[in-house]
């Protein structure tokens, strides 16, 4: 990429309804920093404002601006936990680290709300929980041991039978599930706006179209070096490029699965049918291989997701499956135009767990998300802050060796290919 050529914002819901994003000019002049971060997603605008909170001076440089990979492009929903249950993570990790863990990652939606309570962040934050609904009997099986897993741990959990799912969601299409009453739903570009805000008001530096080239380790200090010629200097440094990530440090790119999620949404529906779906205001994704999202947003527009090709789309013909999708889970919505189409790029890892890397003295990496990116990065942010400042009690996931995936350059195709298998085992189920 050219110096004159810039990343803009591309087109989403969310793009055309933020407030206005703070001034992040790019880097002109060289630096000297405690702390350098490449990324201005949630994890490297959190991990920003937490170590600008314990007194440590930091730059963020961003390819784009805050906000313009998945962290301006997501679903909006806030949930907590990881993709495996309580008792699958006692096994994984033990007793004693894995209740840490298990403690952690279950207050991790708290993290997100307080946050934004504690610094006023305003992007239409409501917290009336997560629905997560069956398709089929064993799917049902495995969301009643979900729940009582979390309610042995204190958590208000609800099980839904069809009759109460059917009527808590709009849809006839699923046969019960489960309400975690700890998630909620957010504007996801005025969230990472409104971090932005935050840092660069406790003094963090914010450069956008600022794209990191080159990083090395000279004399106990590390240099960043961006398109610009503009340089950083710093004694630590975060790489937080998760689903974006390049070739900025050897074998990183190849440590994870950039997948496309895509999203739709309909105009602002009509009082009768904002109030057919989703009227309590709960997010819901569902509990196939290959699942559904959806939830509402402030306007009253449905927004729908779901895995798409791998390729970035096109045209709006790209976008058919969820359409098809979405008449299908709620017909009630047959002739509602759709109003934005839009997709962003998950990092899926190996172990569907989020990694932390230290492959070098001073540089961390911290990625890997697996579809909660929102309120995982949130907390694992303020962690790695507290880890860089040795001001924590432990990082909650262990530190773990960069370990390319065999093939990758095979990705599409295996991608591809597993997800018709998953289509497959999904229409069986």
């Amino acid at each position: 990429m050219s110096v004159s050529q810039t990343l803009r914002m591309p087109p989403s819901l969310w793009a055309a309804t933020a407030r206005p994003a703070e001034h992040t000019p790019a880097l002109a002049e060289d630096r000297e920093v405690d702390v350098a971060i490449v990324g201005a997603g949630y994890t490297g605008l959190v991990s920003a404002l937490r170590l600008a909170q314990s007194g440590a001076s930091v730059c963020v440089l961003d390819a784009g601006e805050p906000g313009w990979g998945a962290s301006g492009r997501n679903g909006g929903q806030v949930i907590p936990g990881l993709k495996f249950d309580p008792e699958q993570l006692l096994a994984k990790f033990g007793p004693v680290q894995g209740e840490a863990l298990i403690d952690a990652v279950g207050g991790a939606a708290d993290e997100v709300f307080e946050l934004i309570k504690e610094h006023g962040i305003r992007c239409d934050a409501t917290r009336k929980g997560w629905i997560q609904p069956a398709f089929s009997g064993a799917a049902m099986h495995t969301l009643e041991q979900r729940a009582e897993q979390w309610r042995q741990r204190g958590v208000a959990v609800e099980l839904l039978d069809k009759a109460a799912v059917s009527q808590r969601i709009g849809s006839s299409q699923y046969l019960g599930g489960w309400v975690d009453p700890r998630a909620g739903s957010l504007h996801p570009l005025n969230y990472a706006r409104g971090l932005a805000r935050v840092a660069m008001g406790l003094g963090v530096s914010i450069h956008g179209q600022s794209r990191v080239r080159k990083l090395q380790r000279d004399g106990g200090r590390w240099t960043l070096e961006t398109d610009r010629s503009a340089r950083v200097r710093a004694s630590k440094v975060l790489l937080a490029t998760n689903g974006y990530t390049d070739d900025l440090w050897p074998g990183l790119r190849q440590t994870v699965i950039a997948a496309n999620s895509f999203i739709i949404a309909t105009r602002p529906l009509p009082a009768e049918l904002r109030q057919s779906i989703l009227p309590g205001g709960e997010v819901c994704s569902d509990a196939r291989r290959l699942l559904l999202y959806f939830k509402q947003d402030a306007q009253g527009r449905l927004l729908l997701g779901g895995r798409g090709p791998f390729s970035e789309p096109r045209r709006d013909a790209d976008w058919n499956h969820l359409e098809r999708s979405l008449l299908n889970l709620f017909p009630q919505l047959a002739g509602v135009p759709i109003e934005y189409r839009w997709s962003g790029r998950v990092a899926l890892t190996p172990s569907f767990l989020p990694q932390l890397h230290e492959p070098a003295p001073g540089l961390s990496i911290l990625l890997g998300y697996n579809g909660r990116g929102i309120a995982l990065s949130t907390l694992l942010g303020k962690h790695l802050a507290a880890r860089l400042t040795g001001a924590g009690q432990g990082f909650p996931f262990p530190v773990t060796p960069l370990r390319p995936i065999p093939l990758h350059g095979l990705q599409r195709l295996y991608l591809g290919a597993g997800i018709a298998w998953y289509r497959l085992l999904d229409a069986l189920g």
